[in-house]
């Protein structure tokens, strides 16, 4: 059932919902959410941390992005979400399981938060919720997150979410800005085994 599901991870899938939040799919289509993403990726925060194979600068590279995220997602490779406010509806950033690997049972996450929604634990409520789901709907084992060594903020949200921190990974992400240069990377992983950690929200 698990290796169905991993095959049919279409733009219209329902993400799932809880601890304040929804997860809902991205759509290329709109307008909205090609402003959100842009911005998103634009975010000085956000640059400081990532450097995307492809620099995303305008709107038709941010479309053009998420629509090949939903190619991704059609063929089962990834599943990418707009994090929303449960209440509202706002978006309030991005949370992404990539690379999936079926074989193994592996997928990478990814994520990042406005700058308005910061502060408020929207990362580690939107990976909780991103992670149970991939364990129990999606039928993985293993979830790895990476993050540049010095971003003490992901570092904080990963080990709140039961990501253990395995060891620094050398020469792992690109440099700010670069497509030349190597900066060292913190590995962390979480197992549909381990505890599932309490919401901040008691949620």
């Amino acid at each position: 059932m698990a290796h169905t599901r991993m095959r049919t991870l279409a733009p219209a899938l329902t993400g799932p919902r809880g601890h304040g939040l929804s997860l809902v799919p991205w759509d290329a289509g709109s307008a909205a959410d090609v402003e959100t993403w842009l911005r998103g990726c634009l975010d000085p925060e956000f640059q400081r941390w990532n450097t995307p194979l492809r620099l995303i600068t305008d709107v038709a590279d941010a479309r053009e992005s998420l629509r090949a995220r939903a190619r991704d997602a059609a063929e089962g490779r990834s599943a990418s979400f707009r994090i929303t406010d449960g209440d509202s509806g706002a978006a309030l950033g991005h949370i992404g399981l990539n690379e999936i690997n079926q074989p193994l049972k592996l997928a990478r996450v990814g994520y990042w938060v406005l700058p308005e929604a910061r502060g408020r634990g929207v990362a580690t409520r939107a990976l909780l919720l991103v992670s149970r789901w991939a364990f129990e709907e999606l039928g993985l084992h293993r979830l790895e997150l990476g993050h540049a060594v010095g971003h003490e903020v992901s570092c904080r949200v990963a080990e709140r979410c039961g990501y253990a921190y395995e060891g620094t990974m050398r020469g792992a992400m690109f440099e700010a800005g670069r497509h030349d240069a190597f900066r060292d990377a913190h590995l962390h992983a979480r197992l549909a085994v381990d505890p599932e950690p309490a919401a901040p929200d008691g949620r």
